[in-house]
Protein backbone atom coordinates (compact mmCIF):
# COMPACT_ATOMS: atom_id res chain seq x y z
CA UNK A 1 0.00 0.00 0.00
CA UNK A 2 1.25 3.67 -1.04
CA UNK A 3 1.90 5.59 2.09
CA UNK A 4 0.64 9.26 2.38
CA UNK A 5 3.56 10.95 1.80
CA UNK A 6 3.81 9.02 -1.51
CA UNK A 7 0.35 9.57 -2.62
CA UNK A 8 0.58 12.89 -2.43
CA UNK A 9 3.79 13.14 -4.18
CA UNK A 10 2.36 11.54 -7.02
CA UNK A 11 -1.02 13.80 -6.97
CA UNK A 12 1.73 17.21 -6.95
CA UNK A 13 3.25 15.34 -10.11
CA UNK A 14 0.34 15.22 -11.98
CA UNK A 15 -0.48 18.37 -10.96
CA UNK A 16 2.81 19.91 -12.36
CA UNK A 17 2.25 17.55 -15.29
CA UNK A 18 -1.15 19.36 -16.34
CA UNK A 19 0.62 22.83 -15.97
CA UNK A 20 3.90 22.03 -17.98
CA UNK A 21 1.16 20.63 -20.80
CA UNK A 22 -1.32 23.95 -20.42
CA UNK A 23 2.51 26.26 -20.67
CA UNK A 24 3.52 24.09 -23.93
CA UNK A 25 0.40 24.30 -25.66
CA UNK A 26 -0.29 27.77 -24.87
CA UNK A 27 3.46 28.40 -26.66
CA UNK A 28 5.89 28.78 -23.65
CA UNK A 29 7.95 26.17 -25.58
CA UNK A 30 10.50 24.35 -23.17
CA UNK A 31 13.55 25.38 -21.23
CA UNK A 32 15.94 22.73 -21.96
CA UNK A 33 16.51 19.59 -24.65
CA UNK A 34 18.80 17.26 -24.56
CA UNK A 35 18.33 15.53 -28.09
CA UNK A 36 20.09 12.84 -30.44
CA UNK A 37 21.60 10.72 -27.41
CA UNK A 38 21.12 7.83 -25.33
CA UNK A 39 18.80 7.65 -22.55
CA UNK A 40 18.36 5.26 -19.36
CA UNK A 41 15.28 6.20 -17.81
CA UNK A 42 15.27 3.60 -14.98
CA UNK A 43 11.31 3.45 -15.79
CA UNK A 44 10.89 -1.06 -16.16
CA UNK A 45 7.91 -0.63 -18.43
CA UNK A 46 10.26 2.33 -21.00
CA UNK A 47 13.86 1.92 -19.97
CA UNK A 48 15.29 3.55 -23.22
CA UNK A 49 14.87 6.93 -24.52
CA UNK A 50 16.99 9.41 -27.04
CA UNK A 51 16.24 12.77 -26.11
CA UNK A 52 15.08 14.82 -22.69
CA UNK A 53 12.97 18.41 -22.39
CA UNK A 54 13.01 19.92 -19.33
CA UNK A 55 10.56 22.99 -18.38
CA UNK A 56 11.21 24.82 -15.11
CA UNK A 57 12.80 22.29 -12.72
CA UNK A 58 10.92 19.52 -13.89
CA UNK A 59 11.30 16.99 -17.05
CA UNK A 60 8.61 17.64 -19.19
CA UNK A 61 9.08 14.47 -21.96
CA UNK A 62 11.38 12.03 -22.81
CA UNK A 63 11.17 10.38 -25.97
CA UNK A 64 12.82 10.58 -29.68
CA UNK A 65 14.28 13.06 -30.64
CA UNK A 66 11.39 14.14 -33.41
CA UNK A 67 9.27 13.97 -30.13
CA UNK A 68 10.92 16.26 -27.98
CA UNK A 69 12.45 18.76 -31.17
CA UNK A 70 8.86 19.84 -31.69
CA UNK A 71 8.61 21.28 -28.31
CA UNK A 72 12.03 23.54 -28.85
CA UNK A 73 11.17 26.86 -29.06
CA UNK A 74 13.63 30.33 -29.51
CA UNK A 75 14.40 30.98 -25.48
CA UNK A 76 15.11 26.72 -25.85
CA UNK A 77 18.37 25.47 -25.00
CA UNK A 78 19.20 23.05 -27.21
CA UNK A 79 22.12 20.56 -26.59
CA UNK A 80 22.78 18.23 -29.23
CA UNK A 81 24.38 15.34 -27.06
CA UNK A 82 26.12 13.26 -30.13
CA UNK A 83 24.89 9.89 -29.23
CA UNK A 84 26.29 10.92 -25.27
CA UNK A 85 24.90 8.71 -22.52
CA UNK A 86 21.50 10.59 -20.15
CA UNK A 87 21.12 8.92 -16.62
CA UNK A 88 19.15 10.12 -13.39
CA UNK A 89 21.44 12.53 -11.80
CA UNK A 90 23.49 10.26 -9.01
CA UNK A 91 22.64 9.82 -5.84
CA UNK A 92 25.59 9.04 -3.07
CA UNK A 93 23.72 7.56 -0.75
CA UNK A 94 26.37 8.33 2.56
CA UNK A 95 28.74 11.65 2.30
CA UNK A 96 30.30 13.09 4.98
CA UNK A 97 30.18 16.06 3.01
CA UNK A 98 30.37 19.40 4.82
CA UNK A 99 33.99 17.61 6.01
CA UNK A 100 34.93 16.68 2.16
CA UNK A 101 34.83 20.45 1.84
CA UNK A 102 37.56 21.28 4.40
CA UNK A 103 39.44 17.98 3.37
CA UNK A 104 39.51 19.65 -0.33
CA UNK A 105 41.92 22.21 1.03
CA UNK A 106 43.49 20.38 4.12
CA UNK A 107 46.41 18.07 4.07
CA UNK A 108 46.68 15.32 1.89
CA UNK A 109 48.11 12.77 3.13
CA UNK A 110 45.79 9.43 1.43
CA UNK A 111 48.37 8.96 -1.27
CA UNK A 112 51.32 8.87 1.67
CA UNK A 113 53.08 5.59 0.64
CA UNK A 114 56.29 5.32 3.06
CA UNK A 115 57.10 6.60 6.51
CA UNK A 116 59.04 9.81 4.40
CA UNK A 117 56.38 10.75 2.49
CA UNK A 118 54.18 11.02 5.28
CA UNK A 119 56.67 12.78 7.90
CA UNK A 120 57.54 15.17 4.15
CA UNK A 121 54.28 16.32 3.66
CA UNK A 122 52.98 16.93 7.35
CA UNK A 123 56.58 19.42 8.01
CA UNK A 124 55.45 20.96 4.72
CA UNK A 125 51.81 21.32 5.62
CA UNK A 126 53.58 22.85 9.00
CA UNK A 127 55.73 25.54 7.07
CA UNK A 128 52.66 26.87 4.95
CA UNK A 129 50.64 27.37 7.79
CA UNK A 130 52.40 28.86 9.93
CA UNK A 131 53.19 28.12 14.16
CA UNK A 132 50.40 27.70 16.60
CA UNK A 133 47.60 26.62 13.42
CA UNK A 134 46.17 22.98 13.93
CA UNK A 135 47.15 20.60 11.56
CA UNK A 136 43.72 18.61 9.92
CA UNK A 137 42.19 15.71 8.08
CA UNK A 138 44.56 13.94 6.13
CA UNK A 139 42.86 10.20 5.37
CA UNK A 140 46.18 8.80 5.44
CA UNK A 141 45.95 4.84 4.77
CA UNK A 142 49.12 2.66 7.01
CA UNK A 143 48.28 -0.24 4.90
CA UNK A 144 49.81 1.37 1.92
CA UNK A 145 53.25 1.86 3.95
CA UNK A 146 56.09 -0.71 3.31
CA UNK A 147 56.54 -1.90 5.70
CA UNK A 148 52.97 -1.42 6.63
CA UNK A 149 53.00 -0.15 10.30
CA UNK A 150 50.63 2.42 11.79
CA UNK A 151 52.56 5.89 12.06
CA UNK A 152 53.58 7.50 15.25
CA UNK A 153 54.31 10.83 17.15
CA UNK A 154 57.82 10.64 17.47
CA UNK A 155 57.25 10.42 13.45
CA UNK A 156 56.31 14.44 13.33
CA UNK A 157 57.08 15.93 16.48
CA UNK A 158 60.69 17.18 15.44
CA UNK A 159 58.80 18.73 12.39
CA UNK A 160 55.84 20.41 14.02
CA UNK A 161 56.96 21.58 17.42
CA UNK A 162 54.13 24.54 17.48
CA UNK A 163 51.56 22.94 15.60
CA UNK A 164 49.35 20.77 17.07
CA UNK A 165 48.33 17.42 14.73
CA UNK A 166 45.55 15.85 14.69
CA UNK A 167 45.67 13.67 11.21
CA UNK A 168 43.10 11.10 10.94
CA UNK A 169 42.99 7.57 9.25
CA UNK A 170 40.84 7.42 5.99
CA UNK A 171 38.11 5.75 7.72
CA UNK A 172 37.75 8.40 10.33
CA UNK A 173 38.05 5.97 13.20
CA UNK A 174 41.80 6.61 14.28
CA UNK A 175 43.81 9.96 14.36
CA UNK A 176 47.46 10.41 15.48
CA UNK A 177 48.42 13.33 17.43
CA UNK A 178 50.96 14.68 18.17
CA UNK A 179 52.81 15.45 21.25
CA UNK A 180 51.83 19.30 20.96
CA UNK A 181 48.26 17.76 20.76
CA UNK A 182 47.99 14.92 23.18
CA UNK A 183 49.56 17.78 25.56
CA UNK A 184 45.87 20.25 25.16
CA UNK A 185 44.06 17.36 25.68
CA UNK A 186 45.78 16.07 28.37
CA UNK A 187 46.32 12.70 27.41
CA UNK A 188 48.98 10.56 29.03
CA UNK A 189 49.42 7.16 30.29
CA UNK A 190 47.26 8.00 32.83
CA UNK A 191 43.81 8.82 30.64
CA UNK A 192 40.89 6.73 31.21
CA UNK A 193 40.17 4.96 27.91
CA UNK A 194 36.69 5.88 27.10
CA UNK A 195 34.28 3.27 26.58
CA UNK A 196 34.69 2.07 22.75
CA UNK A 197 37.62 3.62 22.24
CA UNK A 198 41.29 2.87 22.64
CA UNK A 199 44.30 4.78 23.14
CA UNK A 200 47.33 3.02 22.07
CA UNK A 201 50.50 2.34 24.38
CA UNK A 202 53.92 1.83 23.51
CA UNK A 203 54.78 -1.83 24.57
CA UNK A 204 58.42 -0.90 25.47
CA UNK A 205 57.40 2.59 27.41
CA UNK A 206 53.52 2.27 27.95
CA UNK A 207 53.18 5.87 27.12
CA UNK A 208 50.80 7.17 24.55
CA UNK A 209 52.20 6.43 20.52
CA UNK A 210 49.87 8.94 19.49
CA UNK A 211 47.04 6.81 18.14
CA UNK A 212 43.79 7.43 19.26
CA UNK A 213 40.78 5.29 17.90
CA UNK A 214 36.98 6.11 17.69
CA UNK A 215 35.45 7.97 21.42
CA UNK A 216 39.11 8.16 22.35
CA UNK A 217 39.60 10.57 18.98
CA UNK A 218 37.12 13.17 21.07
CA UNK A 219 39.73 13.76 23.56
CA UNK A 220 41.82 15.95 21.20
CA UNK A 221 39.34 16.47 19.08
CA UNK A 222 37.71 18.39 21.64
CA UNK A 223 40.58 20.78 21.50
CA UNK A 224 40.47 21.66 17.79
CA UNK A 225 38.72 24.92 17.17
CA UNK A 226 35.37 24.86 16.01
CA UNK A 227 35.86 26.84 12.25
CA UNK A 228 34.00 30.15 11.43
CA UNK A 229 30.10 29.80 10.20
CA UNK A 230 32.26 31.36 6.90
CA UNK A 231 34.59 28.85 7.02
CA UNK A 232 31.67 26.56 6.88
CA UNK A 233 29.68 27.85 3.57
CA UNK A 234 33.10 28.08 1.79
CA UNK A 235 33.84 24.29 2.50
CA UNK A 236 29.97 23.45 1.95
CA UNK A 237 30.20 25.79 -1.73
CA UNK A 238 33.75 23.53 -2.62
CA UNK A 239 32.31 20.10 -1.65
CA UNK A 240 29.01 21.12 -4.10
CA UNK A 241 31.64 22.24 -7.06
CA UNK A 242 32.78 18.77 -6.04
CA UNK A 243 29.68 17.17 -6.50
CA UNK A 244 28.43 18.72 -9.53
CA UNK A 245 31.87 17.53 -11.11
CA UNK A 246 31.38 14.26 -10.77
CA UNK A 247 27.57 14.25 -11.86
CA UNK A 248 26.16 13.53 -7.98
CA UNK A 249 23.25 15.87 -7.71
CA UNK A 250 21.89 14.06 -4.49
CA UNK A 251 23.85 13.57 -1.51
CA UNK A 252 22.99 11.56 2.31
CA UNK A 253 25.59 13.37 4.91
CA UNK A 254 26.07 11.77 7.81
CA UNK A 255 26.72 14.45 9.90
CA UNK A 256 24.97 16.22 12.62
CA UNK A 257 22.52 19.22 12.95
CA UNK A 258 25.44 21.43 12.44
CA UNK A 259 25.64 20.57 8.87
CA UNK A 260 22.01 21.53 8.61
CA UNK A 261 22.38 25.05 9.08
CA UNK A 262 25.41 25.72 6.67
CA UNK A 263 22.97 23.90 3.98
CA UNK A 264 20.19 25.71 4.81
CA UNK A 265 21.85 28.68 4.22
CA UNK A 266 23.00 27.73 0.74
CA UNK A 267 19.57 26.87 0.10
CA UNK A 268 18.02 30.49 1.67
CA UNK A 269 21.02 32.06 -0.88
CA UNK A 270 19.84 30.32 -3.58
CA UNK A 271 23.13 28.95 -4.39
CA UNK A 272 22.81 25.05 -3.00
CA UNK A 273 23.00 22.82 -6.41
CA UNK A 274 22.70 19.41 -4.46
CA UNK A 275 20.17 18.23 -2.61
CA UNK A 276 20.92 17.10 0.66
CA UNK A 277 19.82 14.79 2.67
CA UNK A 278 20.96 15.30 6.56
CA UNK A 279 21.29 12.50 9.16
CA UNK A 280 22.13 13.65 12.69
CA UNK A 281 23.47 11.46 15.72
CA UNK A 282 20.85 9.02 17.19
CA UNK A 283 21.85 10.43 20.59
CA UNK A 284 19.39 13.47 19.49
CA UNK A 285 16.32 10.93 18.94
CA UNK A 286 14.44 13.36 22.04
CA UNK A 287 15.08 16.18 20.47
CA UNK A 288 13.37 15.04 17.15
CA UNK A 289 10.60 12.94 19.27
CA UNK A 290 9.48 15.57 21.29
CA UNK A 291 9.46 18.07 18.07
CA UNK A 292 6.82 15.52 16.76
CA UNK A 293 9.13 15.23 13.00
CA UNK A 294 8.60 12.57 10.77
CA UNK A 295 11.28 11.19 8.53
CA UNK A 296 11.65 12.67 5.98
CA UNK A 297 11.40 16.59 6.90
CA UNK A 298 12.27 19.82 4.73
CA UNK A 299 12.28 20.80 1.17
CA UNK A 300 13.07 19.61 -2.22
CA UNK A 301 16.66 20.94 -1.59
CA UNK A 302 17.11 20.11 2.12
CA UNK A 303 15.60 17.92 3.96
CA UNK A 304 16.17 16.55 7.57
CA UNK A 305 16.25 12.79 6.68
CA UNK A 306 16.36 10.67 10.12
CA UNK A 307 19.12 9.58 13.07
CA UNK A 308 22.58 7.71 11.89
CA UNK A 309 23.86 5.76 14.78
CA UNK A 310 27.14 3.72 15.29
CA UNK A 311 27.61 0.24 16.48
CA UNK A 312 31.11 -0.12 16.12
CA UNK A 313 34.42 0.98 14.05
CA UNK A 314 36.34 0.25 11.15
CA UNK A 315 38.14 -2.90 9.41
CA UNK A 316 41.27 -0.95 9.05
CA UNK A 317 41.37 0.48 12.15
CA UNK A 318 40.52 -3.43 14.10
CA UNK A 319 37.88 -1.44 15.89
CA UNK A 320 35.10 -3.68 13.52
CA UNK A 321 33.52 -5.98 15.72
CA UNK A 322 33.44 -9.59 15.12
CA UNK A 323 32.13 -12.78 16.94
CA UNK A 324 35.88 -14.08 16.23
CA UNK A 325 39.39 -12.69 17.18
CA UNK A 326 41.29 -10.68 14.17
CA UNK A 327 43.69 -12.76 11.96
CA UNK A 328 46.80 -10.49 12.35
CA UNK A 329 45.49 -9.33 15.78
CA UNK A 330 44.77 -12.48 18.05
CA UNK A 331 44.68 -10.41 20.93
CA UNK A 332 41.42 -8.29 19.62
CA UNK A 333 37.65 -8.82 18.03
CA UNK A 334 37.31 -4.94 17.78
CA UNK A 335 35.27 -2.45 19.29
CA UNK A 336 31.19 -1.73 20.16
CA UNK A 337 30.93 2.33 19.70
CA UNK A 338 30.68 4.58 22.48
CA UNK A 339 26.91 4.77 21.59
CA UNK A 340 26.17 1.77 22.21
CA UNK A 341 27.27 2.13 26.19
CA UNK A 342 25.88 1.89 28.74
CA UNK A 343 24.46 -1.38 27.75
CA UNK A 344 20.92 -1.41 26.66
CA UNK A 345 21.00 2.52 25.24
CA UNK A 346 21.27 1.86 21.56
CA UNK A 347 18.58 -0.91 21.61
CA UNK A 348 16.04 1.85 23.67
CA UNK A 349 16.70 4.72 20.83
CA UNK A 350 15.98 2.40 18.41
CA UNK A 351 12.68 1.82 19.81
CA UNK A 352 11.83 5.00 20.63
CA UNK A 353 12.87 6.40 17.43
CA UNK A 354 10.57 3.71 15.54
CA UNK A 355 7.64 4.92 17.53
CA UNK A 356 8.21 8.66 16.31
CA UNK A 357 8.26 7.34 13.25
CA UNK A 358 11.81 8.28 12.12
CA UNK A 359 14.47 6.51 9.52
CA UNK A 360 17.15 4.98 11.10
CA UNK A 361 20.69 4.65 9.31
CA UNK A 362 23.32 2.16 11.87
CA UNK A 363 26.76 1.76 11.26
CA UNK A 364 27.79 -1.33 10.96
CA UNK A 365 30.71 -2.85 9.83
CA UNK A 366 32.22 -6.02 11.20
CA UNK A 367 29.48 -9.35 11.52
CA UNK A 368 28.92 -9.21 15.10
CA UNK A 369 27.82 -5.61 14.96
CA UNK A 370 25.88 -6.25 11.80
CA UNK A 371 24.22 -8.84 13.80
CA UNK A 372 23.40 -7.50 17.01
CA UNK A 373 21.71 -4.46 14.74
CA UNK A 374 19.56 -6.84 12.93
CA UNK A 375 18.24 -8.34 16.46
CA UNK A 376 17.76 -4.43 17.39
CA UNK A 377 15.75 -3.97 14.49
CA UNK A 378 13.35 -6.91 14.56
CA UNK A 379 12.82 -6.00 18.32
CA UNK A 380 11.52 -2.58 17.41
CA UNK A 381 9.20 -4.24 14.01
CA UNK A 382 8.13 -6.27 16.88
CA UNK A 383 7.09 -4.03 19.52
CA UNK A 384 5.67 -0.93 16.80
CA UNK A 385 4.07 -2.93 14.22
CA UNK A 386 4.48 -2.90 10.43
CA UNK A 387 4.78 0.60 8.99
CA UNK A 388 7.46 2.03 5.52
CA UNK A 389 10.42 1.95 7.68
CA UNK A 390 13.10 1.80 4.70
CA UNK A 391 15.62 1.23 7.73
CA UNK A 392 19.43 0.96 6.36
CA UNK A 393 22.44 -0.54 7.43
CA UNK A 394 25.47 1.63 6.62
CA UNK A 395 28.26 -0.12 5.21
CA UNK A 396 27.80 -3.85 5.87
CA UNK A 397 30.91 -5.24 5.23
CA UNK A 398 31.49 -8.15 7.25
CA UNK A 399 28.30 -10.38 7.01
CA UNK A 400 27.83 -14.41 8.48
CA UNK A 401 25.86 -16.74 5.81
CA UNK A 402 23.28 -16.41 8.12
CA UNK A 403 22.52 -12.97 8.31
CA UNK A 404 22.28 -12.01 4.84
CA UNK A 405 18.70 -13.94 4.58
CA UNK A 406 17.36 -11.08 7.05
CA UNK A 407 18.38 -7.94 5.37
CA UNK A 408 15.26 -9.08 2.86
CA UNK A 409 12.84 -10.35 5.70
CA UNK A 410 12.84 -6.92 6.95
CA UNK A 411 12.87 -4.95 4.30
CA UNK A 412 16.16 -3.43 4.63
CA UNK A 413 18.39 -1.06 3.04
CA UNK A 414 22.17 -1.98 2.01
CA UNK A 415 23.72 1.14 2.38
CA UNK A 416 27.16 0.12 1.28
CA UNK A 417 29.80 1.71 -0.95
CA UNK A 418 31.48 -0.29 -3.81
CA UNK A 419 34.87 1.16 -3.69
CA UNK A 420 35.76 -0.16 -0.22
CA UNK A 421 36.00 -3.58 -1.73
CA UNK A 422 38.26 -2.80 -4.37
CA UNK A 423 40.48 -0.76 -2.29
CA UNK A 424 40.29 -2.80 1.32
CA UNK A 425 39.97 -5.96 -0.77
CA UNK A 426 43.89 -5.43 -1.08
CA UNK A 427 44.65 -6.36 2.61
CA UNK A 428 41.30 -7.36 4.14
CA UNK A 429 41.68 -11.38 4.06
CA UNK A 430 45.41 -10.40 6.04
CA UNK A 431 42.88 -8.93 8.87
CA UNK A 432 39.88 -11.50 9.11
CA UNK A 433 41.27 -14.79 6.98
CA UNK A 434 39.91 -16.86 3.67
CA UNK A 435 36.83 -18.12 5.70
CA UNK A 436 35.36 -14.42 6.24
CA UNK A 437 36.06 -12.78 3.52
CA UNK A 438 33.68 -14.88 1.09
CA UNK A 439 30.79 -13.12 2.07
CA UNK A 440 32.69 -9.89 2.50
CA UNK A 441 31.41 -6.76 0.43
CA UNK A 442 28.47 -9.09 -0.50
CA UNK A 443 26.47 -7.10 -2.80
CA UNK A 444 24.82 -10.21 -5.13
CA UNK A 445 24.09 -11.81 -2.08
CA UNK A 446 22.17 -9.28 -0.20
CA UNK A 447 20.53 -7.93 -3.50
CA UNK A 448 19.53 -12.13 -4.10
CA UNK A 449 18.28 -11.64 -0.58
CA UNK A 450 15.82 -8.71 -1.51
CA UNK A 451 17.64 -6.21 0.62
CA UNK A 452 17.83 -2.46 -1.30
CA UNK A 453 21.35 -1.62 -2.48
CA UNK A 454 22.09 1.80 -1.92
CA UNK A 455 25.57 2.72 -3.43
CA UNK A 456 27.83 5.46 -1.67
CA UNK A 457 31.48 6.59 -1.55
CA UNK A 458 31.56 7.06 2.13
CA UNK A 459 33.37 10.46 1.01
CA UNK A 460 36.01 11.57 2.15
CA UNK A 461 36.78 7.35 2.96
CA UNK A 462 36.70 7.08 -0.53
CA UNK A 463 36.45 8.97 -3.61
CA UNK A 464 33.10 10.99 -4.44
CA UNK A 465 33.12 9.89 -7.97
CA UNK A 466 29.65 7.10 -9.08
CA UNK A 467 31.69 5.89 -12.24
CA UNK A 468 34.36 4.68 -9.96
CA UNK A 469 32.07 3.19 -7.53
CA UNK A 470 30.36 1.18 -10.77
CA UNK A 471 33.30 -0.14 -11.97
CA UNK A 472 34.30 -1.77 -8.27
CA UNK A 473 30.73 -2.90 -7.99
CA UNK A 474 30.77 -4.33 -11.50
CA UNK A 475 34.79 -5.55 -11.67
CA UNK A 476 35.59 -5.66 -8.27
CA UNK A 477 39.22 -5.79 -9.68
CA UNK A 478 41.04 -4.26 -6.28
CA UNK A 479 43.81 -1.04 -6.39
CA UNK A 480 46.36 -3.28 -6.54
CA UNK A 481 45.62 -5.07 -9.72
CA UNK A 482 46.10 -8.33 -8.29
CA UNK A 483 42.54 -9.48 -9.33
CA UNK A 484 41.93 -8.70 -12.57
CA UNK A 485 38.86 -11.34 -12.32
CA UNK A 486 38.02 -9.59 -9.63
CA UNK A 487 38.39 -10.04 -5.53
CA UNK A 488 35.43 -12.36 -4.52
CA UNK A 489 33.91 -12.24 -7.57
CA UNK A 490 30.72 -13.97 -7.05
CA UNK A 491 29.19 -10.86 -5.44
CA UNK A 492 29.53 -8.52 -9.09
CA UNK A 493 26.60 -6.69 -10.02
CA UNK A 494 25.52 -5.40 -13.49
CA UNK A 495 26.34 -2.41 -14.77
CA UNK A 496 22.22 -1.91 -14.81
CA UNK A 497 22.10 -2.87 -11.20
CA UNK A 498 24.81 -0.45 -10.02
CA UNK A 499 23.42 2.59 -12.27
CA UNK A 500 19.84 1.93 -10.30
CA UNK A 501 21.55 1.45 -6.96
CA UNK A 502 22.98 5.11 -7.18
CA UNK A 503 20.01 6.21 -8.75
CA UNK A 504 15.91 4.51 -8.45
CA UNK A 505 17.15 2.69 -5.22
CA UNK A 506 19.12 6.41 -3.59
CA UNK A 507 15.60 7.37 -3.93
CA UNK A 508 13.53 5.18 -2.52
CA UNK A 509 15.67 4.95 0.15
CA UNK A 510 15.10 8.42 1.03
CA UNK A 511 11.34 8.30 0.36
CA UNK A 512 11.66 10.43 -2.76
CA UNK A 513 10.68 7.68 -5.53
CA UNK A 514 7.84 9.85 -6.93
CA UNK A 515 10.29 13.20 -7.61
CA UNK A 516 13.31 11.58 -8.52
CA UNK A 517 15.38 8.81 -9.53
CA UNK A 518 14.60 8.03 -13.07
CA UNK A 519 13.69 10.01 -15.79
CA UNK A 520 10.20 10.60 -16.38
CA UNK A 521 7.64 13.49 -17.37
CA UNK A 522 7.21 15.41 -13.82
CA UNK A 523 10.18 14.39 -12.01
CA UNK A 524 12.87 16.40 -10.81
CA UNK A 525 15.28 17.82 -13.91
CA UNK A 526 18.61 16.05 -12.48
CA UNK A 527 20.49 14.32 -15.18
CA UNK A 528 24.39 13.66 -16.07
CA UNK A 529 25.28 13.14 -19.48
CA UNK A 530 28.39 10.89 -19.89
CA UNK A 531 31.32 10.89 -22.18
CA UNK A 532 30.84 7.47 -22.75
CA UNK A 533 28.13 4.71 -22.65
CA UNK A 534 28.86 2.17 -20.00
CA UNK A 535 26.22 0.07 -20.47
CA UNK A 536 27.78 -1.21 -24.02
CA UNK A 537 31.69 -0.67 -23.33
CA UNK A 538 33.81 -2.96 -21.42
CA UNK A 539 33.27 -3.20 -17.87
CA UNK A 540 37.27 -2.32 -17.09
CA UNK A 541 36.97 0.81 -19.12
CA UNK A 542 33.42 2.78 -16.83
CA UNK A 543 36.37 3.95 -14.77
CA UNK A 544 37.70 5.84 -17.11
CA UNK A 545 34.09 7.24 -18.25
CA UNK A 546 34.03 11.00 -17.66
CA UNK A 547 31.05 13.08 -16.82
CA UNK A 548 30.57 15.58 -19.58
CA UNK A 549 27.34 17.72 -18.13
CA UNK A 550 25.31 17.74 -15.18
CA UNK A 551 21.80 19.17 -15.02
CA UNK A 552 20.59 20.32 -11.82
CA UNK A 553 16.98 21.44 -11.09
CA UNK A 554 17.22 21.88 -15.03
CA UNK A 555 19.66 24.05 -14.78
CA UNK A 556 23.08 23.12 -16.14
CA UNK A 557 25.82 23.23 -13.32
CA UNK A 558 28.45 21.33 -14.65
CA UNK A 559 29.94 21.60 -18.31
CA UNK A 560 28.55 23.38 -21.30
CA UNK A 561 26.22 22.55 -23.65
CA UNK A 562 27.86 22.57 -27.31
Amino acid sequence: MRSLYEAAAAVLILLTVLVACQAASEGNMVDLALVNGRVWTGNAARPWAEAVAVLGEKIFAAGTTAEVRKLVGEGTKLVDLGGALVLPGFIDSHTHFLAGGFALKSIALREAKSREDFVARIAAKARELGPGRWILNGDWDHQQFDPVELPRRDWIDAVTPDNPVCVNRLDGHMILANSAALKLAGVTRATPVPPGGEIVLDPATGEPTGILKDTAMDLVYAQVPEPAFAEKLEAAEASIRHAAANGVTSVHEMADAASFEVFEELARLGRLTTRVHVYIPITEVDLLARLKMKSPFGSPYLKLAGLKGFMDGSLGSATACFFEPYTDEPGTSGLLHGQMYPEGIMERRILEADRAGLQLAVHAIGDRAVSLLLDMYEKAVAANGPRDRRWRVEHAQHLRPADIARFGKLGLVASVQPYHAIDDGRWAEGKIGPERVKTTYAFESLRRAGAVLAFGSDWTVAPLEPLMGIYAAVTRRTLDGRNPDGWVPGEKVTVEQAVRAYTVNGAWTEFAEASKGTIGPGKLADLVVLDRDIFSIAPEGIGEARVRLTVFDGRIVHGTAR
